[in-house]
C-alpha cells in the first residue's frame, strides 16, 4: 500500500481527447488525483462537478486536478464536453494505475460482489510526493477534504 511521503506511482494514460498525459507533466504544482468508478453516473458527476466548481480555488493553491476512471476516452469525452470539466479526464481501462493507487478492489452493490474502482482522491505535491490519501471517500466528502488538505 502507498504512503504519504512517497513518490506517486508515476502513470501515463489516454486523455478524453486522445492524447497521452504522464504524471510527470505536472511536476512543480501539486495535483488533487481523483479516481471515479463510471462517468455519468450520479455519485461520480457529484465527484466531479465538486471539482470543477471548486477549481478556481484549487488553481489559487498551485494546484490542478486530473479524473481518473476505467471508462474509454469517447465516453469521457462526452461526459467532459456536457459538464464542462476544466481538467484532464483519463482512461485507465486495464485498472493498473488505480491498482497501483490502491483504489481497485472488491466492492458492493445489491448484494452482489465485484471488482472495481474504490472511490479515491490523493494529494500529490510539487515534488510528485503523496501528501494526502483518501480511499473510500464520498462524492460530497471527496471536495471537502481535497480543499482542507491544500490549506483551502
Amino acid at each position: 500500500m502507498i504512503k504519504i511521503g512517497e513518490l506517486a506511482p508515476e502513470f501515463e494514460l489516454t486523455s478524453a481527447e486522445n492524447e497521452r498525459v504522464k504524471l510527470s507533466d505536472f511536476r512543480g504544482q501539486r495535483v488533487v488525483l481523483f479516481f471515479y468508478p463510471k462517468a455519468a453516473t450520479p455519485g461520480c458527476t457529484t465527484q466531479a462537478c465538486g471539482f470543477r466548481d471548486n477549481y478556481a480555488v484549487i488553481t489559487e493553491h498551485n494546484a490542478t486536478v486530473i479524473g481518473i476512471s476505467p471508462d474509454e476516452p469517447a465516453a469521457l469525452a462526452k461526459w467532459k464536453s456536457q459538464e464542462h470539466f476544466p481538467y484532464p479526464l483519463l482512461s485507465d481501462s486495464d485498472h493498473a494505475v488505480a491498482e497501483a493507487y490502491g483504489a481497485w478492489g472488491e466492492r458492493k452493490m445489491y448484494g452482489r460482489s465485484y471488482m472495481g474502482i474504490i472511490r479515491s482522491h490523493f494529494l500529490i505535491d510539487e515534488e510528485g510526493k503523496l501528501a494526502d490519501i483518501q480511499i473510500k471517500v464520498s462524492p460530497e466528502k471527496s471536495i471537502e477534504l481535497a480543499l482542507k488538505a491544500l490549506g483551502g
